[in-house]
């Protein structure tokens, strides 16, 4: 879709449109000849997205207004709005490839809409087109856990290597297999949504730990990953994990 819009449409047909769907303007001038030669790229790249994404032409002699507030100095100049704010924006005239990239990354990927769907048979084929990617194995993992295919777990998690929330979880499957029942009480509170208590159990269970060191801290790791970095009790059993390592 490619919309022309100006100083007075502009909030609207733009900022309040890129809420509901990425919008892409292009900041041109009639004599402007690299705008000319961008111009066509760009709305090929759109139009294959099939609405996936909007773009609005905004002619910079005509709406002073817009190019002034958004310090447009140097045309053609392409800014992306997401959300009601710009996403990314490059300046210039671009080849094809750079333009192709610049839409890509508005748009989400197959791999994306498999990972937001979340079922097992989404997931598995997510991993299929991008091996690596943790938001699909994690998950995944955890149904399989779920259903005691640990075996089956630990492979999927052992291909997504730099991911707390994997390694979180491998190690968890490590440590069940060990049988402590005090760490199986840790994880059933964990499951039950009693993170706290789990996060004590696993604390109190450095002291006679032995062998098990890494993977204890590899689990508590991983559920302080899931609570977020943000998170009070996460940066709390922080500091407290830091007293127990050291």
């Amino acid at each position: 879709m490619v919309i022309d819009v100006t100083d007075q449409n502009f909030e609207q047909e733009v900022i309040q449109r890129s809420k509901t769907v990425p919008v892409v303007v292009d900041f041109w001038a009639e004599w402007c000849g690299p705008c000319r030669q961008l111009g066509p790229i760009i709305e090929a790249e759109v139009e294959a997205r099939d609405g996936a994404v909007v773009l609005a032409k905004l002619d910079t002699d005509a709406n002073p207004n817009v190019a002034r507030a958004y310090r447009i100095q140097s045309i053609p100049a392409v800014k992306a709005f997401k959300d009601g704010a710009v996403a990314s924006e490059f300046v210039g005239a671009q080849p094809p490839a750079a333009v192709k990239r610049f839409i890509d990354g508005l748009v989400p990927s197959e791999a994306d809409a498999l990972v937001a769907a979340g079922d097992e048979e989404s997931l598995r084929r997510a991993l299929e087109l991008e091996p690596r990617r943790a938001d699909a194995a994690v998950p995944l993992a955890r149904m399989l856990h779920d259903r005691a295919e640990d075996d089956a777990a630990l492979e999927i998690l052992g291909n997504v290597p730099g991911s707390f929330a994997a390694d979180g979880l491998a190690a968890r499957i490590e440590l069940e297999r060990a049988g402590d029942p005090d760490l199986a009480k840790a994880f059933e509170a964990l499951d039950a949504g009693n993170t706290q208590a789990a996060l004590d159990a696993l604390l109190a269970a450095f002291a006679t730990a032995d062998g098990r060191r890494d993977d204890l801290r590899r689990a508590f790791v991983g559920i302080l990953d899931d609570l977020g970095t943000d998170d009070p009790m996460a940066r709390e059993y922080r500091r407290k994990l830091a007293s127990a390592l050291y």
